[in-house]
């Protein structure tokens, strides 16, 4: 099975394969005796909750940083820079694209060997126009204009330019990216020296401030970077963000480009990544800052599209995901969180149903409180770590608890779209994240 070729067929019926299974999961503890109904929760409790413990504490705060910061300032190091090509799709943000050209401008790298990007994906906006007057002021920014339903979404914005860019590396960021002017010689100096096929900047909030949802937000960005470095420091795997990539381009054409059957681009690329044997890092520090959805509506939106896109890659690639092509204790991590991300919300909805259709206590509880108990120490680990970014909210009792019960909105969110895609054939819509220009 070819990387390049998979188009993510029969995702219905391996929907309602998962949701059977869950379905079977939820319910088979309610059958046993009373006295040994808690045995699969607390099992599963212990195994996962091992795992995740593990991954937790095996993130250091000097995992996976450069050690020789003044290594970029080197006149060796520069003289021998690669050439890089930073990429950016819009569409509709024209609150955010006059920062966003002033941001790429200010980005520390020889003129010679970067350039920079911006594809308007059929803006319906002022954003075109607001482009063609920046392209006029700068004229180092290269714009391409794609006509509005050119299919593919992000990943068929950012196929349409690479065929006119040459640059050994690729530097993909979002519209409302923001960004201190030295993270490219950074991070392209961690990937080169520690032999990296991508770097992922941690994902920091700007609005963190505005209200609990964004500073929830910004939390549980900083529990994702622990997680994700933990993971990858106990040989599991690490996955890529879509804001603030560094990808090597000939890895990235190995994989066969973006793949436009998908509406994550990011999730998507990590397992092709992934598959490929080429290691994707987390970099903590500098952050790529980014706007958080500022309602529960924009939020549901947008955590809606990231369910729906995680489980169509592992639907998509599970027969290479169980090859030979991955080691067993990739195997075994990625099953691991894909048991606590996926599988949990879900058989805990059901369990939760036929509890109250039997008038009886649900029976997932034990490995609900181990996850959520994992989660919180995430949270305390990643907000008390230093940051160059937007001050992270303080790890106190009450944010941590706060953000513990606001992840609870994945137990909601995956189990609506597991339904969702069992029920109805798929069509893939790329809905965008609104910036408002924070």
């Amino acid at each position: 099975m070819a990387l390049a070729k998979i188009s993510g067929e029969n995702r219905r019926i391996k929907s309602i394969l998962f949701l059977i299974c869950c379905a079977l999961a939820g319910i088979f503890p309610h059958l046993m005796a009373p006295s040994k109904n808690l045995f699969p929760s607390i099992t599963l409790a212990v195994l996962l909750g091992g795992y995740g413990l593990r991954v937790v504490l095996r993130d250091r705060r000097d995992n996976y940083k450069l050690q020789n910061e003044y290594l970029i300032k080197g006149e060796k190091f520069v003289e021998t820079l690669p050439k890089v090509d930073v990429l950016v799709a819009a569409r509709d943000e024209e609150n955010v694209i006059e920062r966003l050209v002033s941001r790429l401008l200010s980005i520390e790298y020889p003129e010679e060997k970067i350039s920079l990007w911006i594809i308007d994906d059929g803006s319906q906006d002022r954003t075109p126009d607001l482009l063609k007057k920046l392209r006029t002021s700068f004229s180092r920014i290269n714009v391409l204009s794609r006509p509005l339903m050119s299919g593919g979404g992000k990943s068929g914005a950012l196929n349409s330019v690479l065929n006119k860019t040459d640059g050994e590396w690729l530097f993909i960021l979002d519209a409302d990216a923001q960004l201190q002017s030295n993270v490219l010689l950074r991070a392209i100096a961690l990937a080169l020296h520690g032999g990296w096929s991508a770097v992922q900047l941690r994902k920091s909030v700007v609005n963190c401030e505005l209200n609990q949802i964004a500073s929830y937000q910004a939390m549980e960005m900083a529990m994702d970077a622990v997680i994700q470095r933990g993971r990858l420091a106990s040989g599991g795997v690490s996955e890529l963000r879509g804001n603030g990539q560094l990808i090597n381009r000939k890895v990235l054409e190995c994989c066969g480009g973006f793949n436009e059957q998908t509406i994550t681009d990011d999730l998507d690329l990590s397992f092709r990544f992934l598959l490929t044997r080429s290691p994707i890092v987390i970099m903590w520090d500098p952050p790529i800052q980014e706007e958080a959805v500022e309602s529960l509506s924009a939020l549901f939106r947008q955590r809606k599209r990231w369910a729906e896109g995680g489980l169509q890659r592992f639907f998509d690639y599970w027969p290479l995901l169980i090859s030979n092509r991955l080691s067993n204790f990739k195997k075994i991590d990625l099953s691991c969180f894909f048991l606590l991300q996926y599988v949990l919300p879900v058989v805990s909805f059901i369990d939760f149903i036929v509890s109250i259709i039997l008038f009886e206590t649900p029976l997932y509880w034990p490995l609900s409180i181990v996850a959520f108990g994992i989660s919180s120490l995430a949270f305390w680990k990643g907000c008390s770590q230093n940051s160059e970014g937007p001050r992270l909210p303080s790890p106190n009792f009450i944010n941590i608890l706060g953000a513990t019960i606001y992840l609870a909105h994945w137990f909601i969110v995956i189990p609506f779209i597991v339904v969702k895609m069992s029920l109805f054939r798929k069509t893939l819509i790329w809905e965008k994240t609104d910036h408002i220009g924070s």
